[in-house]
């Protein structure tokens, strides 16, 4: 496992982004509205062509309701438990490199702590 895996003792990857991608058909908001599909693509997509996919580094992964619809589309990167929210696919692309990549968050991005459903 790599040294920068280390820092998360016990962890299988060093960070685990999840997206939300959850449908509603009620009218409330949610994140598929928000071409969230589109973003984890992109991500998912960005995270192999840099080399970043794989046991001690980085997993991307879909989530169901992460119940912070207000702020969506959402994303949230663990271990740091750091919330995203984005728009397009240059700033997923900021997030990967970045974050996922480099252990710097994206402070632009981040949802604010008080956004819920």
């Amino acid at each position: 496992m790599s040294d920068a895996a280390s820092s998360a003792p016990g962890s299988y990857y060093q960070r685990h982004i999840f997206f939300c991608l959850n449908q509603r058909n009620n009218g409330e908001a949610c994140c598929a509205d928000h071409n969230a599909q589109k973003a984890f693509d992109r991500c998912k997509a960005q995270v192999k062509a840099q080399g970043l996919a794989g046991p001690g580094k980085v997993r991307v992964n879909k989530a169901g309701c992460l119940d912070r619809c207000a702020g969506g589309p959402i994303a949230v990167v663990y271990p740091e438990a750091v919330w995203y929210t984005f728009v397009d696919e240059s700033d997923i692309d900021e997030i990967v490199s970045s974050h996922l990549r480099d252990g710097v968050v994206v402070e632009r991005l981040r949802t604010p702590h008080d956004v819920g459903r």
